[in-house]
């Protein structure tokens, strides 16, 4: 993964907006260089003199720790511009919410085995380097073209302590997807908040 400096934008075309979450803007974009097409994640400093937002900084580490899974979605670059972080990642047209929506009828049980399977890799190998996700739901699984999925958005994601050491946030993850342990306010907790 690249770390580029401000003039990181210029390599990049924007060709449309694809949404917009709680810290971030997203655009479809084509990388200059490569001609490949990227997504880049806009993260807006509210407060400049105070750095990068500390998820920014979480999601970037754990991404850069991840590299090369085929089930986590890939980074690749990071840039400062104006007053903002750009994160540009690989381009995941779709996810699964989108999936289960414009599916007509529920999916085959072989499909969920396969999404299910799929997600379970990307979650052991976030799980065999101690680090949790804390935000799964459907619009951050995304699925590609060819049907592989892949986990994404990990700007909740933290490195999973000793037990009892510092305590957690129990308020992380969508509050429709998250855990019972979370629901009830768990500061100590491990993996299972992801399953």
């Amino acid at each position: 993964m690249a770390l580029l400096n401000e003039s990181g934008m210029e390599r990049y075309l924007i060709l449309g907006r694809i949404g917009e979450g709680a810290h971030g803007v997203v655009f479809k974009a084509k990388d200059r260089e490569t001609g490949e097409t990227v997504a880049l994640k806009k993260v807006p400093l509210r407060r400049p003199e105070d750095g990068v937002p500390p998820q920014t900084l979480r999601e970037i580490k754990a991404l850069r720790e991840m590299e090369d899974n085929p089930h986590i979605v890939r980074l690749r670059a990071a840039f400062a511009h104006g007053p903002a972080v750009v994160l540009a990642f690989e381009f995941v047209a779709g996810d699964l919410g989108g999936v289960l929506r414009a599916a007509p009828a529920p999916l085959p049980p072989a499909r969920i085995r396969a999404l299910l399977a799929m997600t379970l890799r990307g979650l052991g190998h976030c799980h065999r380097l101690s680090i949790l996700h804390r935000d799964l739901k459907p619009a951050n699984l995304l699925i590609d073209g060819a049907g592989r999925l892949k986990l994404a958005d990990f700007g909740l994601a933290r490195v999973l302590a000793a037990p009892q050491g510092r305590p957690y946030s129990h308020q992380v993850a969508t509050r429709w997807y998250r855990a019972p342990e979370l629901l009830y306010g768990a500061r100590h907790y491990d993996e299972g908040v992801d399953l």
